[in-house]
C-alpha cells in the first residue's frame, strides 16, 4: 500500500536541496566562467579569465610571461592553517568539555548544554564585535591587566593572527563540544572498569579504548569546525585587519560594491568548494574501506 509513496514523500526534500544548494551552487559555477562587467556585473561571454588569475600573474597589462601568482595562493595557505589551528584548539578544549558533560547527571548535563549553546542565541556579527570591543587596546580585558599589575603597557591582540584565532575559536567551539557529547554519551563505561581491572593506566585507556570508540564524533567535529572556519570573513574582517586577510573576506570583497569582480569572487568560491569536497570525498573513501576490512 505505503510501496508506491517513497519516491513522493521524499520530492518536497529534494526541491529543497536543488533550489537552496544546487542551483546556487549552479550559478556560481557558470559566474566563474563568464566576463567580468567593468562596473561590477558579468557580461555573458565565456572566459577562463578568472581561474588564470587567481593562478598567474601576467602583469599590470596582461602581455608579460605568465608568473605564479603567490598573493592568493598565500591566502589560501593562511586560511587552511588558521582553521587547522582553530580546529586544533577548538578539540584541545572541547574533548573534555564534552566528557565533562556527558559524565553528569541529566539535570545537570542539561545545564551545562544550555550554557553551551545560550551564547548562540545572539548573531554572530554581534558576537563578533562584542569580541573585538572586549580585546581591544583600550578594551575592559587591558584595563583590567593594566589594574592588576600584569601587564605594564596594554597588549596589542587586535589585528593579529591571535585575535583570529580567537574569533574562530569562539564562532565554532559548540561545534566541537556537540558531536563528541553525542558519542561519550553512548559509550559504554564498562569498557574503562575493564581496562582498569586489567592494570591499563588512564592514558592507556584514553588511546586505546575511548578515543577509538569516539573517534567518529571526533571528526564530525573537526569537519563542522574546519569548513566553515575556512570560509570564514567576520572574524578575520573585524578581528584581523588587512594584514590577515583569508579566504572568505577575498570572496566578500569580491562581490562587494561597484569595483567588485563576481566572475574572480565565484572562481575562488569553486576552487574552495573543491578543496572541502576533495577532503570529504578522501575521508569518506578511508571510512568505506576501513567500515570493509572490519
Amino acid at each position: 500500500m505505503y510501496e508506491g509513496l517513497g519516491p513522493r514523500l521524499i520530492l518536497p526534500a529534494w526541491a529543497i536541496i536543488g533550489f537552496f544548494l544546487v542551483l546556487p551552487v549552479g550559478l556560481m559555477l557558470i559566474y566563474s566562467f563568464l566576463t567580468k562587467e567593468f562596473r561590477g556585473g558579468v557580461i555573458w561571454e565565456f572566459s577562463l579569465a578568472a581561474y588564470d588569475q587567481f593562478f598567474f600573474d601576467r602583469g599590470l597589462f596582461g602581455d608579460e610571461p605568465p608568473k605564479i601568482e603567490w598573493t592568493y595562493i598565500n591566502i589560501f595557505w593562511r586560511s587552511i592553517w588558521q582553521a587547522a589551528l582553530a580546529t586544533v584548539f577548538c578539540l584541545f578544549i572541547g574533548f573534555p568539555t564534552a566528557w565533562f558533560i556527558a559524565t553528569r547527571s541529566g539535570s545537570n548535563r542539561q545545564i551545562w548544554l544550555f550554557l553551551i549553546t545560550i551564547p548562540y542565541w545572539v548573531n554572530l556579527l554581534i558576537r563578533t564585535i562584542s569580541m573585538k570591543f572586549l580585546i581591544r587596546d583600550n578594551g575592559p580585558l587591558n584595563e583590567f591587566l593594566l589594574w592588576t599589575g600584569l601587564v605594564d603597557s596594554p597588549l596589542h591582540i587586535i589585528n593579529t593572527n591571535f585575535a583570529v584565532q580567537l574569533g574562530l575559536f569562539y564562532s565554532y567551539l559548540p561545534f566541537m563540544v556537540l558531536p563528541i557529547y553525542a558519542s561519550v554519551e553512548r559509550y559504554n563505561f564498562a569498557f574503562s572498569e575493564a581496562a582498569a581491572d586489567l592494570y591499563a593506566s588512564k592514558w592507556v585507556t584514553l588511546r586505546l579504548i575511548i578515543l577509538p570508540i569516539v573517534k567518529p564524533g571526533i571528526i564530525a567535529g573537526c569537519i563542522l569546525v574546519f569548513v566553515p572556519s575556512l570560509g570564514a570573513f567576520l572574524a578575520p574582517d573585524l578581528l584581523g585587519g588587512a594584514k590577515n586577510f583569508m579566504i572568505g573576506s577575498l570572496i566578500e570583497e569580491q562581490f562587494k560594491g561597484n569595483a567588485g569582480n563576481w566572475p574572480f569572487g565565484a572562481a575562488i568560491s569553486m576552487i574552495l568548494l573543491s578543496m572541502v569536497m576533495v577532503v570529504l570525498t578522501l575521508y569518506a573513501r578511508a571510512q568505506s574501506k576501513e567500515e570493509a576490512s572490519r
